[in-house]
């Protein structure tokens, strides 16, 4: 049995660290550095480094991205699924402040081509799983086939809804059994799927039953976890479904970090929530969020995004 199934994207990240993230019309000195990135490579070294045995789907370039691509997954001992495109390999253009903050162009390439058609050549790999973990830097159609694989196979599925602009439909969002937004992620999609609106800027702050309410408004029948960065995250779950939890909605703070760099973060914490509930599918679901909050607040700790997902043990 597989643990955790990441299907999603790869980019090689570019990455200029500067000590003021860039105005429009600035041109400002910096120190660059290349790698590799993209949220599904990101997710996917993050449950492999967090102890799940890990499959990894994507679409990658004939060039040096690929090449990568590849080795690193044998050397991680990600299992990699990969689809091969005409198109290059994705990219990402990413600047780093001196506060850790980052502003990310992504340029999808290759990661734009993931088929239907390869997802559903891993139909077996998914029902297999424990856990499968998807987000939006793919074809939404593709996401939305291994959702559905997963679905009724009864596997538990994870949808990262990000980046934020990413297209979405209810139906999209109904099929997956936990959705794990940021703040931003989160009033985008409750402008753009009920009659609310919520600024991205007031998530964090809003009412523990407010939130809630929006969240089961969004979601109504699975679970959501809106992370919230320095301010932890928040967890929301339908009355008749907890998922062993005491309450039905309730925060988890952040833990303390000497933060270098913040890109990642999110994926981190999305990585190591589906290795936690491959590995222990009976624990809390807060249990599983306390370790996700903790992985992620380690990963913030040093430069870069994939490679500086933290190896186990992280306590």
């Amino acid at each position: 049995m597989s643990g955790v199934v990441v299907i999603g994207s790869f980019n090689v990240d570019h990455v200029w660290r500067c000590e003021a993230l860039p105005a429009p019309g600035a041109t400002l000195a910096g120190d660059y550095t290349s790698g590799p990135g993209g949220k599904g490579f990101n997710q996917a070294m993050a449950a492999r480094r967090a102890g799940a045995q890990t499959v990894f789907v994507c679409a990658l370039g004939d060039d040096a991205g690929g090449r990568l691509a590849r080795a690193l997954a044998d050397t991680e001992s990600i299992d990699l699924r990969d689809q091969a495109s005409d198109a290059p390999t994705g990219t990402a253009g990413i600047f780093v402040g001196a506060d850790g903050r980052n502003s990310i162009v992504i340029g999808a390439g290759a990661n734009a081509t993931l088929g239907i058609a390869h997802v559903e050549a891993q139909a077996g790999t998914i029902a297999d799983a424990r856990v499968l973990l998807v987000q939006l830097e793919s074809p939404v159609a593709s996401i939305a086939a291994a959702l559905r694989i997963a679905r009724e196979a009864g596997v538990t599925s994870v949808l990262n809804p990000a980046p934020a602009n990413a297209p979405t439909t209810a139906a999209l969002l109904a099929a997956a059994d936990v959705l794990t937004p940021n703040e931003t992620e989160f009033a985008a999609l409750i402008a753009r799927h009920t009659a609310m609106a919520v600024p991205a800027e007031a998530v964090a702050t809003a009412g523990d039953d407010a939130l809630h309410m929006l969240c089961r408004t969004l979601h109504p029948d699975g679970s959501v976890i809106i992370t919230l960065g320095a301010m932890g995250s928040f967890v929301s779950h339908p009355d008749t479904a907890r998922r062993g939890d005491d309450a039905s909605h309730y925060r988890v703070p952040a833990e303390v970090a000497h933060v270098v760099d913040t890109t990642g973060a999110g994926d981190a914490f999305n990585g190591a929530l589906c290795a936690s509930l491959a590995a222990r599918p009976d624990a809390r679901f807060a249990e599983h969020v306390a370790f996700a909050s903790h992985y992620a607040a380690r990963s913030t700790e040093a430069e870069g995004a994939a490679l500086a997902m933290p190896f186990l043990p992280v306590r």
